[in-house]
């Protein structure tokens, strides 16, 4: 691993030790790094109105953009399992839509990573050339 995704996934650990969990305990750090240079991270926040909860992919987004970031060059994603965990399909969507086909850097809290390219797991994806 670069320099780089190494910060990023120390910064998604950091998020997730934040998140707000209490109904599933499935905590999720994410870090996003945009064009320029910055990071912003998220973590999911959960509400007992299931359908209002927020991934951390998401709100690291969102807070980038808040901040006038309006593209990204990588993620990380950080989960306490063993096998990696991928973003959910929603999440793919907004990654592809602000971050196009970047490296999604998948880790979890025991040091396994593994790094995947968005069109892989959003594989033929609906964007904005469709709407003519």
């Amino acid at each position: 691993m670069q320099e780089s995704e190494n910060k990023l996934i120390e910064a998604a650990t950091m998020a997730r030790e934040r998140a707000y969990a209490p109904y599933s305990n499935f905590q999720v750090g994410a870090a996003v790094e945009g064009e320029s240079g910055d990071i912003y991270i998220g973590c999911n926040v959960e509400s007992a109105s299931y359908g209002l909860t927020v991934c951390a992919e998401r709100v690291a987004i969102w807070k980038g953009i808040s901040c006038g970031e309006k593209r990204f060059k990588q993620i990380a994603v950080v989960v306490d399992t063993e096998d990696l965990t991928p973003p959910c399909g929603v999440c793919r969507q907004i990654i592809w839509e602000f971050c196009g086909d970047v490296p999604v850097i998948l880790s979890n809290l025991e040091g396994k990573s593994e790094i995947i390219r968005m069109s892989e797991l959003l594989p033929r994806a609906f964007d904005s050339k469709f709407l003519k």
